[in-house]
């Protein structure tokens, strides 16, 4: 479970979170997270939260974001609200260490996947940007799918091949979540 303070990690996307406001403080209305990428970071994949507003406020260096077909910048001061169902990924685009807040509304199981996905990077379980392999994320991809999913292809596709695969994942004894070997 997080708790406020807590900071994860992802060696392999060079990101840190520290949640400063958890789902438990705010009976899951939100989530509020202090981003933190180092040069040449970025967000694991392309994806789209179904359900979830995302808002990013650029504190320091330079955001780079792609929502939908549009590419932006922002720097310190920049504000940006992504909607539920828009396309996108960040990464850092300076050359300085980036930092931004980033609100999720609702909390959903943000958390939960956050754990999972930086965790199995931190135990060497995910491959050079930063993704499980396919049996081990469809179990995972399974159990968030109303958190986060893939752009393409459509859902009904994603939930198709995710209900033949997460099965086969699950008897090979991967979960849902992960719990990092280091906790």
């Amino acid at each position: 479970m997080i708790n406020p303070g807590d900071t994860l990690e992802n060696p392999v996307t060079k990101e840190r979170l520290t949640f400063h406001r958890t789902s438990a403080q705010t009976d899951g209305e939100s989530v509020l997270v202090e981003t933190v990428v180092q040069p040449e970071g970025f967000v694991a994949a392309a994806h789209v939260h179904p359900h979830q507003t995302e808002r990013f406020e650029v504190l320091s260096g330079t955001l780079g974001l792609r929502l939908g077909p549009e590419a932006v910048t922002a720097v310190a001061g920049r504000r940006l609200t992504i909607e539920p169902g828009v396309p996108h990924k960040f990464w850092n685009a300076g050359e300085d260490e980036l930092r931004f807040l980033a609100e999720v509304r609702p909390a959903l199981e943000f958390e939960s996947l956050i754990e999972t996905m930086f965790g199995l990077a931190a135990d060497g379980k995910t491959n050079r940007k930063g993704m499980p392999n396919p049996v081990r994320l469809a179990v995972v991809a399974r159990a968030h799918f109303e958190t986060v999913r893939l752009p393409f292809p459509p859902a009904f596709l994603q939930r198709f091949a995710l209900a033949v695969g997460a099965p086969f994942g699950r008897a090979l004894g991967y979960r849902p979540t992960y719990v990092p070997a280091t906790a």
